[in-house]
């Protein structure tokens, strides 16, 4: 055990434990934890029913069902989709098959403000495919779930791309020789092994999709009550200068996604110990 401490120290290419961790607990510090407790030590500031009241207000209540629902939503629709997308990506060859593994990354590299606008000029009741729909998208939830769809999907393709390439397909192969179907062979033998990357994907597109904001207010109509998203709520809140209003309602939706996000990560952990890894 010491020699091979003494042997990891040795050939370490980057700084040893000690200094490491002080520069990483540092970087977080800066560019994570202090500016989350700012939000915390002003919303500190307010008593607790002047807290409750700005974080229970009707308005606000709607934003929540609205940003959490149709995130969970989207995620959940990524979650579907992407796994198609990504093993056909992986598993199949096919003209254009690049350029298609590239468009997956264009949420990534496209501005929000852009996106939304597009969105909108689809699916608006005069765009290009908003007006065969027998229903409204543009200006409605929908809109916002559409919007919060198209942010995600790249989160869980690229999740799931990594675990797929290395399934080999004579796992498949030796379940099939054993006489297991399509369906047993999915649900018994792949499923299990892409679970977590699967949980992960969904778990970063939902948190991507809880802070969305440029591609979700061209599309959505910003209707309080209605299409009105959380994020908006709280801009709106810092341009009428109720700072405390709009930190108390950050630090609800930053404790709820916490939260969510720690109980998808101790998921995962009991997916893996299950499996035995």
């Amino acid at each position: 055990m010491l020699f091979t401490r003494t042997l990891l120290k040795r050939h370490s290419v980057l700084p040893g434990f000690d200094l490491a961790l002080g520069f990483t607990l540092l970087y977080l510090s800066f560019i994570v934890l202090l500016p989350l407790s700012a939000a915390f030590l002003k919303t500190a500031t307010m008593t607790w029913p002047a807290f409750w009241d700005a974080v229970t207000a009707p308005r606000v209540l709607a934003s929540y069902r609205l940003t959490f629902g149709a995130s969970f939503a989207a995620a959940l629709m990524n979650s579907v989709f992407g796994l198609v997308v990504a093993w056909v990506l992986v598993r199949y060859e096919f003209p254009f098959k690049r350029l298609i593994d590239a468009l997956v990354d264009l949420p990534f590299a496209l501005p929000t403000a852009v996106a939304g606008i597009a969105l909108t000029a689809l699916y608006a009741q005069n765009g290009w495919i908003g007006r065969y729909l027998p229903f409204k998208v543009s200006f409605t939830p929908l809109g916002v779930f559409v919007a919060l769809t198209f942010i995600g999907l790249p989160f869980v393709v690229r999740t799931l791309q990594p675990v797929l390439e290395d399934l080999h397909k004579e796992i498949e192969e030796a379940a099939a020789t054993l006489g297991a179907s399509r369906l047993q062979t999915f649900t018994k033998v792949i499923f299990p092994i892409i679970s977590p990357a699967l949980l992960t994907g969904f778990a970063l597109a939902f948190a991507r999709a809880l802070g969305e904001y440029g591609s979700v207010i061209f599309i959505a109509g910003n209707m309080p009550l209605i299409s009105e998203i959380t994020p908006l709520l709280i801009i709106t809140k810092l341009e009428q200068y109720d700072y405390t209003g709009a930190t108390a309602i950050a630090v609800v939706m930053l404790v709820s996604a916490f939260a969510l996000l720690l109980a998808i990560n101790g998921l995962q952990a009991w997916t893996r110990a299950r499996q035995g890894r």
